[in-house]
């Protein structure tokens, strides 16, 4: 299993990769060109760049996450075509670069929603919260501008303000879409860079819906296992997979996150994995926690031991932290709640690791010596 960290640039992130490079187990970085306006080709003197100052840090850069979707191409809409071809470009200059997985989503207008950025905990620690109620009351022009001044001054990855400048005009285009025409628009999308990324060794992987439910009653299709069998299986090739992401799939408690893993590792479908736990309410509403099992709904013991029984050697990054002892970073990016991650993840690894040869009886002396 190849431990990575998202970093957003030496000139938009606050943690330097001198101190990635120094967490316990480190591989490499997930990374992206996110200058580059959404439906442009990734220039491949650029890619080299970014792998270059990368890998002058002792680090590798391997995952791209990630490479956007223009909206033209969700929509159906037939200016969608030059988007593809320049989608496909971009992955054959990613596979020069030596990149093995691209993960993407397919989210109309909105990346992840939020309705706090730093909602604090009894703790003093803040985090990324999701309070239904506030997301359903609050216009969404005006939800656009509140993740902006709530940001700490960092950009924030599928919240583009350049994309969101069209954002009225973009509802009204997607008024009538509904979820089948949406999943149509991805099925013609994948079936025209699957093969681009066969032919380049890379593995497609599509990142859930955050929440995996509609949120202003735009169209979601990535939000449980029967939808996600559904999209692995219209292309059927080891090339179009899944990036698992225990948060996003896991606010919705009907979602059993480890037997879901499970089923797509049998499968084959899943490169890349993004672990962080979140508290879920009766309500519906929820908050990102600390990795530990016992501060959020979620038994990552269970999902980690799912990919140790799979023998996963993919990639998986710790997704959101909180942010911790006086840090100021972009929310949910910050240095020390992901390295903590790291560490609790490792820990259970290694645990499974150090037992999974001992003989049943010696197992059983030591849970009952517990």
């Amino acid at each position: 299993m190849k431990v990575t960290f998202r970093w957003f640039g030496k000139k938009d992130d606050s943690v330097p990769l001198a101190h990635i490079r120094q967490i316990p187990g480190m591989d490499g970085i997930v990374g992206a060109l996110f200058d580059i306006p959404v439906g442009e080709v990734w220039p491949l003197d650029r890619i080299l760049e970014l792998k270059n100052e990368i890998n002058s840090n002792g680090l590798r850069l391997e995952v791209i996450e990630s490479v956007n979707i223009h909206e033209d191409i969700k929509l159906g809409l037939p200016t969608r075509e030059q988007y593809i071809k320049n989608y496909q470009e971009t992955i054959r200059n990613l596979s020069k670069a030596g990149i093995k997985v691209i993960c993407y989503n397919f989210m109309p207008i909105f990346d992840w929603t939020r309705s706090d950025l730093a909602k604090e905990l009894p703790d003093g620690s803040t985090v990324l919260a999701y309070e239904k109620s506030r997301v359903e009351n609050i216009d969404p022009y005006v939800l656009v501008g509140k993740m902006e001044n709530d940001s700490n001054g960092f950009s924030l990855p599928g919240w583009e303000p350049e994309r969101l400048k069209t954002i009225k005009n973009l509802f009204e285009l997607y008024r009538d879409v509904t979820e089948e025409d949406l999943f149509e628009n991805l099925q013609y999308f994948l079936e025209r860079v699957i093969p681009v990324a066969e032919e380049c060794d890379i593995k497609m992987a599509i990142h859930p819906d955050d929440p995996p439910w509609s949120v202003y009653g735009l169209p979601r299709i990535v939000n449980n296992k029967e939808n996600l069998e559904r999209i692995v299986k219209c292309v059927d090739s080891p090339s179009n997979g899944v990036t698992l992401c225990s948060g996003s799939l896991g606010a919705n408690p009907n979602n059993n996150i480890p037997e879901i893993l499970d089923y797509f590792l049998k499968l084959g479908r899943v490169p890349f994995v993004h672990i962080r736990n979140v508290k879920i309410y009766e309500n519906g509403d929820f908050e990102e926690s600390s990795h530990r099992s016992q501060d959020g709904s979620l038994d990552l013991y269970e999902i980690i031991k799912v990919l140790h029984n799979h023998e996963f050697t993919g990639y998986f990054r710790p997704d959101h932290g909180r942010m911790i002892w006086d840090e100021v970073a972009r929310p949910g990016y910050g240095l020390y709640d992901r390295g903590l991650g790291i560490m609790y993840i490792l820990g259970i690894w290694d645990s499974l690791e150090k037992t999974k040869n001992l003989p049943k009886e010696r197992m059983s002396e030591n849970v009952a010596a517990e």
